[in-house]
């Protein structure tokens, strides 16, 4: 396998960068290539689903952007240890009768040795929201770089 930098174990810039990356990938809404940065037997529990490999990723993935639209999603690293880093994350979208919501979360990650994440644990909350209440305002794919943050956005 390819190594997939930066590697653990993570420092405060190298899990910022791991958590940047992800988030970036994430906008694109390109399953496939979220799910390269997985193991081939990657675990995840997302909410009550309980997903096994990158083929279960793609279509999970696939499934949730084709329900939320107009995803933009921001991750903010909480802690970190040797292989896990913690993020909390916000993200908008919008479903297909038109309703914006604000999705909440925490996730759990722990990666191999080549830098793929090989166990991710989600707990999310969504909030409907009003179109005028919107925070995320980037066009289609990853955050520009001066668009704050979950901190400096005060959420």
């Amino acid at each position: 396998m390819e190594p997939r930098p930066p590697l653990p174990p993570f420092t405060n810039v190298t899990a910022v960068q791991k958590a940047r990356a992800a988030e970036d990938a994430w906008n694109t809404q390109d399953p496939y290539r979220v799910s390269l940065a997985y193991t081939p037997e990657s675990e995840w529990r997302n909410r009550n689903k309980f997903i096994a490999g990158r083929e279960q990723i793609v279509e999970f993935l696939t499934q949730k952007w084709a329900r939320e639209t107009e995803y933009r999603l921001i991750k903010e690293v909480w802690a970190h240890t040797d292989n896990r880093i913690a993020v909390r994350f916000v993200y908008e979208w919008r479903d297909v009768e038109g309703q914006w919501f604000r999705s909440f979360g925490n996730e759990n990650w722990e990666f191999d040795t080549f830098g793929l994440m090989q166990r991710r644990l989600a707990a999310i909350n969504d909030v409907a929201i009003a179109d005028a209440d919107r925070l995320f305002h980037w066009p289609m794919g990853p955050r520009p770089v001066a668009h704050p943050g979950l901190t400096e956005l005060g959420i």
